[in-house]
């Protein structure tokens, strides 16, 4: 990237930045939560796309990381009193990681298609624990609890309202994404697509190709825990629906749809994703099958724009 394009970069961030924070002062209440959501949606598909765009590892077992960073977070919330965001930050983010570590550690001895099935298995295997352990996670009801106040207690605390939900919640995922587009063009981020590119030839370097692995599957899981914590606070609640597998193929569709290996085409994916599944349901009811629809353009995309929509925009833009 010339000086140009790095300046050019920027002036694009900054002015996204400014566009997603002035839209809750002018959209109406459900467009501003549809918006949040948006966002938090995008920040489980970036966190996703360190494994598929960047080390070359299709995970289905993300929905797990998900959703244990929102049961963390829930169980925080329910345990404390008064309700402490940090804490539940906390015990959301530690069992995402520590979840991260258990499957890395024996699905990244697997490659291609092997670890895609292995984490998939890990992911139900949390989702029916979750699904059945009813005194703790409340089974198939899940978990309900109040909404805890923004601020540091005992210092400054003020309630979340829309607005200022939605400005936290833009904070974090601007934040992840500046911090994972560090990683990704650190040393370490460069060994990532290394692997990616030609595996056995990192090995044959003498790069420590499963600890690369293993750093990235807890990296990309902590931070789709922090997505899950977001969702917690904001819809204050955890369920097992959220743990399913399925999740996780919503989160390679994201990927697929925005662009892989860009971190920013998995959050337009998500976007572009949402709101074509809430025209089709407004415009034909919420009772009609949508993921009819959404497949033929999945299939569309995937002919047509292989690079996503965000590869098709930089195309277009380069002309």
């Amino acid at each position: 990237m010339t000086p140009r394009d790095h300046k050019y970069y920027w002036i694009g961030f900054a002015v996204i930045i400014a566009a997603l924070a002035i839209a809750p002062l002018v959209l109406p209440p459900y467009w501003q939560r549809f918006l949040t959501e948006i966002l938090i949606w995008g920040l489980l598909a970036m966190s996703s796309d360190i494994l598929i765009g960047y080390t070359g590892m299709v995970s289905f077992g993300h929905s797990a990381f998900f959703g244990l960073g929102m049961y963390g977070a829930a169980a925080a919330l329910l345990m404390f009193k008064p309700a402490n965001m940090w804490l539940a930050f906390v015990f959301g983010l530690t069992g995402a990681a520590l979840v991260a570590m258990f499957v890395a550690y024996f699905s990244t001895r697997l490659r291609d298609i092997y670890f895609a099935i292995t984490t998939l298995i890990f992911s139900q295997i949390f989702y029916v624990i979750i699904f059945t352990w009813t005194d703790v996670t409340g089974g198939e009801n899940g978990l309900s609890f109040s909404r805890p106040q923004l601020g540091i207690p005992g210092v400054w605390t003020t309630p979340f309202t829309g607005e200022t939900m939605h400005w936290f919640v833009l904070a974090v995922v601007a934040g992840s994404y500046l911090i994972l587009r560090r990683i990704t063009q650190s040393p370490f981020g460069m060994v990532l697509q290394s692997i990616r590119e030609n595996e056995p030839r990192t090995r044959a370097i003498g790069y420590p190709v499963e600890r690369y692995k293993i750093v990235a599957v807890m990296l990309s899981g902590m931070f789709a825990g922090l997505a899950g914590v977001l969702y917690a606070i904001q819809n204050r609640f955890a369920a097992p629906d959220f743990v399913h597998f399925l999740l996780s193929g919503e989160a390679v569709i994201f990927n697929v749809m925005g662009g892989i290996g860009t971190l920013v085409g998995p959050i337009v994916g998500a976007g572009f994703f949402l709101l074509l599944r809430e025209f089709l349901g407004r415009l034909f009811g919420e009772q009609f099958p949508y993921l009819i629809p959404l497949g033929f353009i999945f299939i569309v995309m995937i002919i047509f724009l292989p690079q996503g929509l965000l590869g098709f925009a930089r195309r277009w833009l380069n002309r």
